[in-house]
């Protein structure tokens, strides 16, 4: 008798290109990430949203291999960073907070320069046009404007076809428009290209309007993550209640159930309920309310440190 044929089960999963566990970093034997869990997908954009301090460099730095973490485990694009070589670093591209000038290339040559280190480049015209400098091809590197800067940094890092791109802070010092023009231009990479994109940021709007999933990275540690409409949903989530009582005191309370909390004063109320009022926190309100409870907890750490015992 012929044995039956197995059933070929689901295909695994994809891998994640970033996935990071229990990463810890300290800097002199002060803790700046305290253990740091992410999984980012291929063709997504990730935001890591946090104030300044809170450890998004770091991070950064230690899945770019740039920076030995103390301690967890790290595979990007199925490597751990810190034993890369140079194939691995040719699938990735780097926008940083600040950069080393050319300032004496013109735009187009110091592109096709950069397109000569990679076995496989994009059309360095092609990638000008896609980053809206074709204009610019023939201008030195120095009279470009802060946002003409910037796009011309994507190029370079985007002309070697990576398929992941880190972003650090990339829109800081743009105008309103100079901002929105890099908006779409990441977004297009991530729709139209399948590239990953790894971006930080301290603004929530910038997060919201780009991201695909969030993290909020706050005091070193991940306190929430995932897409906007999910983290919206968790903030509103908790409301806080308002009311004055028969004899002129007001009231508030913090309830993850407000219709059965009205429901309940209405019921024991001899009447209607004064000053009776819901008010639900928005993503902003959630994400200012942790960086200032962070803000709160460090200066209390600093404070009692400087008492005597």
């Amino acid at each position: 008798m012929t044995p039956p044929v197995p059933t070929p089960g689901p295909p695994a999963p994809p891998q994640p290109v970033i996935r990071a566990r229990e990463v810890t970093m300290a800097y002199g034997g002060r803790p700046v990430l305290h253990g740091i869990d992410l999984d980012i997908h291929r063709g997504e954009v990730f935001a890591l949203l946090g104030p300044n301090g809170a450890g998004k460099t770091t991070t950064v730095e230690i899945l770019e291999g740039f920076r030995r973490r103390s301690a967890g485990e790290v595979h990007v694009l199925g490597t751990d960073p810190e034993r890369a070589d140079d194939a691995w670093r040719g699938r990735i591209g780097l926008v940083l907070q600040s950069w080393r000038d050319h300032g004496r290339w013109r735009v187009g040559e110091l592109l096709a320069h950069f397109a000569t280190y990679y076995p496989d480049p994009r059309d360095p015209a092609a990638v000008l046009a896609l980053v809206g400098l074709t204009g610019q091809a023939g201008q030195r590197v120095d009279r470009l404007s802060g946002g003409q800067r910037r796009r011309l940094d994507v190029a370079l890092a985007i002309v070697g076809r990576p398929e992941l791109l880190f972003l650090d802070e990339p829109t800081t010092g743009f105008d309103p428009q100079a901002r929105h023009a890099f908006h779409d231009l990441v977004g297009r990479l991530a729709r139209d290209d399948g590239v990953t994109v790894l971006l930080t940021t301290h603004d929530l709007v910038e997060a919201e309007r780009l991201a695909d999933r969030i993290a909020m990275l706050v005091g070193g540690r991940i306190r929430a993550c995932g897409t906007p409409s999910e983290l919206a949903r968790l903030a509103a989530a908790r409301a806080e209640v308002r009311w004055t009582a028969e004899d002129g005191t007001p009231h508030r309370e913090q309830t993850e159930d407000a219709s059965r909390l009205v429901w309940e004063l209405h019921r024991a109320a001899p009447g209607p309920i004064a000053g009776l009022e819901v008010r639900r926190p928005t993503l902003e309100d959630t994400y200012l309310r942790m960086v200032h409870e962070e803000h709160d907890a460090t200066d209390g750490a600093l404070d009692g440190e400087a008492q005597p015992r």
